[in-house]
């Protein structure tokens, strides 16, 4: 059984000094046309799922989630807890994301949301520090705004905290830097092609990332011309 002692242990959490400020552009250095479907591969975008099938494939013994299993005992507040750190080992998740994987491996909903509020009263769950890691994450692979909210919706971040975490790092020029860099990739790519074709792929990919379309028109005119 992993204890919140042990998982502490494994996952230090970093206290800021007191009085410091927060600084949005250093927290996001750098971070990124609406009718493109934003690209969700798996080279683009790893999912925290993968990570915990990595992870329930090396537990060792049976397991009783598996094959569709319920839980022995919904009522079991320190099952669940434990449940919570395993998944929590496994990969850094928001707290919506955790408190569906167990909802969904068949836990009552109160106990579900005593086990949340300790873990928050710990600091193992901080939504606003996974979503600004997911959006450094999108910013270096070169993704737009609409590309990084995207993300956060798919990993579960609460729609009021990630719409904070990506307004910061737009004031910041973090989706405009991603942009001018996936601009230079294309253009190196492409270099020697005819022009419609350059902006063509320049504009599929800034699509695919959720780029806006006036910043790619505008880096292409740049870029291309």
């Amino acid at each position: 059984m992993i204890s919140a002692e042990e998982f502490l242990r494994r996952h230090p959490v970093a206290s800021p000094e007191p009085g410091a400020p927060r600084n949005p552009a250093a927290d996001a250095p750098g971070i990124e046309v609406a009718d493109i479907p934003i690209d969700a591969s798996a080279d683009d975008a790893p999912s925290d799922d993968g990570s915990a099938r990595s992870f329930r494939r090396r537990a060792s013994g049976p397991s009783r989630w598996r094959n569709g299993a319920q839980v022995e005992d919904p009522a079991d507040v320190d099952a669940c807890r434990e449940s919570a750190l395993h998944l929590l080992d496994a990969a850094a998740r928001s707290s919506g994301a955790l408190r569906d994987r167990l909802l969904d491996r068949g836990y009552d909903a109160d106990v579900v949301e005593r086990v949340m509020l300790r873990l928050e009263e710990l600091r193992l769950i901080d939504d606003r520090g996974y979503a600004e890691s997911v959006v450094r994450s999108c910013v270096s692979r070169m993704m737009g705004r609409r590309g990084a909210a995207a993300e956060l919706s798919r990993r579960g971040v609460d729609r009021a905290v990630a719409a904070q975490v990506v307004d910061e790092a737009e004031r910041a020029g973090a989706f405009e830097d991603a942009a001018w860099e996936l601009g230079r990739s294309v253009a190196r790519r492409t270099h020697g092609l005819d022009r419609q074709v350059r902006q063509r792929r320049f504009w599929s990919a800034g699509g695919r990332k959720g780029h806006d379309p006036e910043t790619l028109r505008r880096i292409a005119r740049e870029l291309l011309d």
